[in-house]
Order: structure tokens, then C-alpha cells, then sequence
């Protein structure tokens, strides 16, 4: 598989991305989010694995470009596990929004922000007071909460039935409440995939990035990337379309420079990029 067997970018600045990576791999970084970019969504996010190709593309990737990070909410070290990153040379993730980093092995990170465990005991209240239908339930990431209603019988009315109480909730605590994909993430301010890919973008001294997600979550990374546009950094922004009927969530679909089917369509893409690149240019 080359390039020429993948869909290219459909806009100008798509293409001078994915040219500059090509043209200057080593001062390129490939940025991913996980779940419903390279793990398919699952009603229980215990079960999100990668994509079986994931591991191989990304083997196939690494040689040739500057680095390899994947930027999550998860926490780093779980995803890690269900990525299987650890098999991967050279790969970081930056779990939390960024404000976890696993590398080589080993995670850092900073004292967990206290209005999580203030808002850890009163949520289950909250919820139920707001009315929360059957299925509705809580995910504990440790450093954040996530409340889902993808199990509910009408998840998107959960959704928005509860959204105003728990934005409420974690305003009360010092927590901002971050939307996905029938799920409302509490955590703490001042974090999230905007930051976290710009940090590390200029921590490696990158010339050039291509940024992969799939939700609401990935909206600050992608502002991120048109912002470092502006400053001469070339970039390459690729939304991962659901399948199974789902549409793609249509603010990343409508800013990205590349739409693909799924974690199937991005695996295609790093597998493709990976090809090309061993080739040499």
C-alpha cells in the first residue's frame, strides 16, 4: 500500500502538511488520539483496544518520522496497556489531556486537582437528582470523572438532560467538563489536547505535525494546529469518521484537512505514510 492507494487531503494546507512531512520526516511528529481514532468506540470503554493493525503501522512509522505521541483523556498507563504501545519504540502518550506522560517506560505526572475527589463523592447524587435514566454510569480515571449514557435507551437526551447539572457540579469545584461522544469528562482547567500537543510540538522542535481525532475532545488540538499554521509550523488534520452508521462528528469532520473511515481508515493511512517513507523520497 503507497499513498496513492489512501484518500489525500482535500484542502491546501492539508497537502503542504502531509508535503512536509514527506519532504522533512525527522522534523515531523505524528499526533493521535485513542479511542475512536485508533480503537474503535465500545459501549464499555474497560474493553477499547487498539485496532489489530495499530501496532504494526505505527512499528512501520517510527523509523522514519521525528516522533510518535499519542494524546488521550485516558489515563497514560491504561492506555498504554490497551494500545500496546509499550511494544513500540518510541512512542510517548500523553494521558489525561497531557497531564500525564508515559515514556520509556515510565509515567510522570503532578498531584491530582482536589475538586476530583470533592466531586467524586457527591456526583452520584447529582445524577440522580437530575433525573439520570437507567444505564446511565460513572468512570473513574483517577485524575478526572467521566459520566457516560451511551448504556442509557435515548443516550443523547441523556446526554443533554444532564450536561447542565454537571457543568454546574464541576463549576462548583474548580472543574471544567469537557463533551465527547455521549460522555461528559470532569477535570481540572487549563488542560487538554490544545496544550498538551502544542507543548510538545515545540518540545521537539517540530516543523511540521499530523494530528488524528475523533471527537468534541479533539477540538483544541486541531485549534492548536491551525493557530501553529500561523507561526510557519505545517500541519496535516485528520478526522476519524465513524462507522456502523454513526456519522463523524461534523466540527472536526468540517475543519479537518482528511476525513477516513474509523481506526481502519487511520491504520490505512500510518501504514500507507510508513511505505512511503521507507522508500525515501
Amino acid at each position: 500500500m503507497g499513498l496513492e492507494d489512501v484518500s489525500l487531503p482535500r484542502t491546501d494546507a492539508g497537502r503542504a502538511g502531509l508535503e512536509a512531512v514527506l519532504a522533512s520526516p525527522r522534523d515531523a511528529v505524528v499526533a493521535l488520539d485513542f479511542d475512536g481514532t485508533l480503537a474503535p468506540i465500545v459501549a464499555d470503554p474497560s474493553l477499547a483496544r487498539a485496532h489489530p493493525g495499530v501496532a504494526r503501522a505505527l512499528r512501520g512509522l517510527a523509523p522514519h518520522i521525528g516522533s510518535i505521541v499519542v494524546v488521550t483523556g485516558r489515563p497514560a498507563a491504561l492506555a498504554v496497556e490497551y494500545g500496546g504501545f509499550g511494544a513500540v519504540g518510541g512512542v510517548v502518550v500523553l494521558g489525561h489531556y497531557g497531564a500525564e506522560r508515559w515514556e520509556a517506560g515510565e509515567v510522570t505526572a503532578p498531584p491530582v486537582h482536589p475538586g476530583v475527589a470533592a466531586v467524586r463523592e457527591v456526583l452520584p447524587g447529582v445524577l440522580t437528582g437530575a433525573g439520570a435514566p437507567d444505564g446511565t454510569w460513572v468512570e473513574d480515571k483517577g485524575r478526572s470523572l467521566a459520566v457516560h449514557t451511551r448504556r442509557t435507551e435515548a443516550p443523547q437526551e441523556a446526554f443533554e438532560l444532564l450536561r447542565a447539572p454537571v457543568e454546574a457540579l464541576a463549576a462548583g469545584h474548580g472543574l471544567v467538563v469537557e463533551p465527547g461522544r455521549l460522555v461528559l469528562e470532569l477535570r481540572p482547567p487549563g488542560v487538554d489536547k490544545g496544550a498538551a500537543l502544542t507543548g510538545f510540538l515545540r518540545e521537539r522542535g517540530a516543523r511540521a505535525v499530523l494530528y488524528a481525532g475523533d471527537d468534541l475532545g479533539d477540538v483544541p488540538a486541531f485549534a492548536a494546529v491551525e493557530k501553529l499554521r500561523g507561526e510557519g509550523l505545517a500541519g496535516l488534520l485528520v478526522c476519524s469518521g465513524t462507522v456502523d452508521g454513526d456519522a463523524p462528528v461534523r466540527e472536526l469532520a468540517d475543519r479537518a484537512d482528511l476525513v477516513v473511515a474509523g481506526p481502519a481508515g487511520v491504520v490505512g493511512l500510518l501504514t500507507a505514510l510508513g511505505e512511503e517513507l521507507s522508500r525515501g523520497r
